[in-house]
């Protein structure tokens, strides 16, 4: 992603300033001991500081990460054979000097503020290794290694933010996107499809016989093309799986024997879960169908108090005779044991159903309502 790469050339833009920063305090320092092998610990430091910057632009790895903590440990603690061992007891900063802490920002921007702590913490018991800590006022060194864990810990939470909100703006801009196209699209249904089946619908009940019928089925056509346009994208979730509105879902079933009523705001499902209950509520009114007939009245309520989600499925037919289920059941018809309860029991649900012979029948699923997807305003389905 583009911020993400950002925040890599700022960590390359920092490894070479640092490494000019250690250039000049060599060049400046009379009293080492090997200074010869000091330029060849800072021609090291140049050499991987080139190779981590090419590395990093194009491939990010925990092992690259990992062994660039280890070579700049390595390069850390060859401070006391290039500056002689009482250097570091007598206050003296490494060669490395502040370069050290390019690793630390790198496992910020990799793995988060966790990853950038604990690098920082590997990188400044090394340093304080190097002081001595029983020869050495350890103050200055100690707050030097508090300023690189909350480096580390303050750069990696930012980066994380930054991820997120780029993911967000990301999902609006397809949504936008996706929203022009649904609308031009509609457009051109309206211009087209619905009115075909707005004329099929009026001529068929004018001429009557198989006509009206067909009149019949344009209608239902109409209305159900009506609340695909209505729809929006999918909503995708934290983790991609992605979510939908249910009520939206549900509105597909809208014909000129089916009301459904959902609420005017979202009912955020995941998308596996809100097909097996689009599937389930499918089956109850195809039970209406078969055995109240085509013309029976059915309704569709679905409702949300937070923690959980209520569908409820009613008709006006003749109701179930006592102990119809059962027999059902036993002859292999499992249409409201598998299709119905089936599936709302593998989301955790419960199926309750209520038939008064002569007064209709009502199927109530429930299911546990999952948390709303972080950051998502509109719920919309495909």
């Amino acid at each position: 992603m583009e911020i993400e790469g950002s925040f890599w050339r700022a960590i390359a833009v920092y490894r070479f300033a640092s490494l000019g920063y250690a250039a000049l305090l060599l060049a400046g320092a009379g009293g080492y001991l090997r200074p010869i092998a000091g330029w060849l610990v800072l021609g090291v430091m140049t050499l991987w500081t080139v190779a981590t910057t090419i590395a990093y632009a194009t491939a990010r790895s925990r092992t690259l990460l990992a062994l660039d903590v280890l070579v700049t440990l390595g390069c850390m603690l060859a401070s006391p054979y290039v500056q002689g061992p009482e250097a570091g007891p007598a206050g003296v900063m490494p060669i490395t000097a502040t370069w050290i802490g390019g690793p630390v920002l790198a496992w910020a921007v990799y793995g988060g503020r966790r990853a950038g702590a604990v690098a920082a913490v590997v990188l400044s018991i090394g340093d304080l290794w190097l002081r001595g800590l029983d020869r050495f006022d350890l103050s200055a060194p100690v707050n030097g290694a508090v300023l690189l864990i909350l480096a580390g810990t303050v750069l990696g939470h930012v980066a994380r933010l930054t991820e997120q909100a780029q993911k967000r703006l990301q999902r609006a801009v397809e949504m936008e996107a996706a929203g022009r196209e649904r609308e031009r699209l509609a457009r051109g249904i309206h211009d087209s499809v619905l009115q075909v089946l707005a004329l099929v619908q009026r001529r068929g009940l004018e001429i009557g016989g198989e006509a009206a019928e067909l009149g019949r089925l344009a209608g239902e056509q109409e209305a159900a093309l009506r609340e695909m346009i209505r729809s929006g994208p999918v909503m995708a979730g934290r983790d991609g799986t992605g979510f939908v509105d249910l009520g939206a879902e549900l509105r597909r079933y809208t014909t000129g024997t089916v009301t459904v009523s959902a609420p005017a705001t979202p009912l955020p499902l995941p998308a596996d879960q809100a097909r097996e209950v689009v599937a389930a509520v499918g089956a109850a009114l195809d039970n209406v169908r078969r055995h109240c007939g085509p013309e029976a009245r059915a309704w569709v309520l679905a409702e949300n108090d937070g923690a959980s989600m209520t569908l409820t499925v009613r008709d006006e037919g003749p109701g179930i005779p006592g102990g119809r289920l059962a027999e059902a059941e036993a002859e292999g018809r499992l249409g409201i044991a598998q299709s119905i309860r089936g599936r709302i029991a593998a989301l955790g649900g419960t199926v309750g159903l209520t038939s008064v012979p002569g007064q209709g029948t009502e199927v109530e699923m429930v299911i546990p309502a999952p948390a709303r997807p972080p950051g998502e305003g509109k719920a919309r389905t495909p």
